[in-house]
C-alpha cells in the first residue's frame, strides 16, 4: 500500500468475509482468470459497524455462502501451522499479517466454529429466524478477527483457482450475468479433501473442529479426525444445499492441471499450511474435490 487510507468505517452488508476488522482485500484479475488479495495492515478500517439486520432480507443461497466462508477462515486458522513454527522473523516488525495458529486466533476462531456448528443451518433454511442471523454475523466478525492474525490456508488457495477458472456455473440467487461461484463457495467445496489430508499433522484440533460443528466425536480416534471433521463439513454443506465438491460448479478431471497451476501462486497462503503443500499435492486434492457424495 502506498500510503495510509483516508478514514474508513467499514459496515459489512453480509455474514462472511469478517473484512471490517481484517487488512485484507480481495479482487478478481480478470485478464488472467485470478482471484488473489492485497494484504496490508494500512487495509484495517478504521471502524466497524456490525449490524445483524442488513443480514436480514439476504437470500439463503448468499446466507449459505457467506457462511461457509466463516466456518473456512475459523477453521483453517486453527489448524494453520502454529505461529511458532515458522522462520524467525529478523525483527517483530517484520512479523507477518498471516503468523499463524496462536492463542489469540484460537480463541475468536473456536467460538466462531461453535456458533456457526448450531446455527448456520437455521440461518440458511428459516428467513424468519433472526436470532440464527445475528449469530451469524457475530461469527463472521470473531472469525475475522481470528483469521486477520492467523491467516488461512489451503482450501483458500485452492478457492481462488475455483472463483477464476469458473465456466459457465453461476450460483443461485445472485444478481447480474455470467459465470459466478461466490466465495464461500469456491472455498467449502475445497474443504473435506483438505482436511482429509492435514488432519495428520494435528489430529487433536481436527476432532475439536468436528466437534464445535457439531459432530460427536466420543469415540473418534486420532486416525479418524480428518474423516470425521470432512463428514461433519459435507453433512451442513448438504443441508445447505451446496454443490457437490467442485464437479458441482462445473470442472471436470481435465480442469485439475488448470486449477492446480491457478492455486500454486497463492503463496501467503500455502506457507502456514500444516503440512507441505506444492504442485504435485495440490493436483491430488482438487481430484480429491470433484465430487463427495
Amino acid at each position: 500500500m502506498p500510503g495510509p487510507l483516508r478514514p474508513h468505517i467499514a459496515c459489512p452488508t453480509t455474514s462472511g468475509t469478517g473484512s471490517e476488522v481484517t487488512g485484507i482485500a480481495i479482487f478478481d484479475w480478470l485478464e488472467r482468470h485470478a482471484k488473489t488479495g492485497i494484504a496490508s495492515k494500512r487495509l484495517r478500517p478504521t471502524l466497524a459497524l456490525v449490524d445483524p439486520d442488513c443480514t436480514l432480507t439476504l437470500p439463503a443461497s448468499v446466507v449459505a455462502c457467506s457462511g461457509f466462508d466463516v466456518l473456512s477462515h475459523a477453521l483453517e486458522s486453527y489448524t494453520a501451522l502454529p505461529y511458532t513454527h515458522r522462520p524467525k522473523p529478523e525483527s517483530p516488525a517484520a512479523r507477518p499479517m498471516s503468523q499463524g495458529a496462536n492463542p489469540f486466533s484460537d480463541m475468536a476462531c473456536t467460538e466462531a466454529l461453535r456458533i456457526l456448528g448450531a446455527n448456520i443451518v437455521r440461518a440458511v433454511t428459516d428467513p424468519d429466524d433472526t436470532a440464527a442471523r445475528e449469530r451469524m454475523m457475530y461469527a463472521a466478525t470473531l472469525a475475522g478477527i481470528g483469521f486477520g492474525n492467523a491467516g488461512v490456508h489451503v482450501p483458500h488457495a485452492m478457492a481462488y483457482a475455483v472463483a477464476g477458472l469458473v465456466k459457465t456455473y453461476r450460483a443461485p440467487e445472485y444478481p447480474g450475468d455470467g459465470a459466478l461461484v461466490p466465495h464461500g463457495m469456491a472455498v467449502i467445496v475445497n474443504a473435506p479433501a483438505v482436511v482429509r489430508f492435514t488432519a495428520p499433522a494435528n489430529p487433536g484440533r481436527h476432532l475439536e473442529a468436528a466437534a464445535l460443528l457439531g459432530a460427536d466425536v466420543r469415540d473418534a480416534a486420532p486416525s479418524e479426525a480428518g474423516e470425521a471433521l470432512a463428514e461433519r463439513i459435507e453433512t451442513l454443506m448438504q443441508a445447505t444445499r451446496m454443490p457437490n465438491g467442485i464437479g458441482g460448479v462445473g470442472f471436470e478431471r481435465h480442469d485439475v492441471p488448470a486449477l492446480r497451476d491457478g492455486a500454486l501462486p497463492q503463496k501467503r497462503l500455502l506457507a502456514i499450511a500444516p503440512r507441505t503443500v506444492g504442485a504435485q499435492e495440490l493436483e491430488a486434492l482438487f481430484e480429491r474435490a470433484l465430487r463427495y457424495w
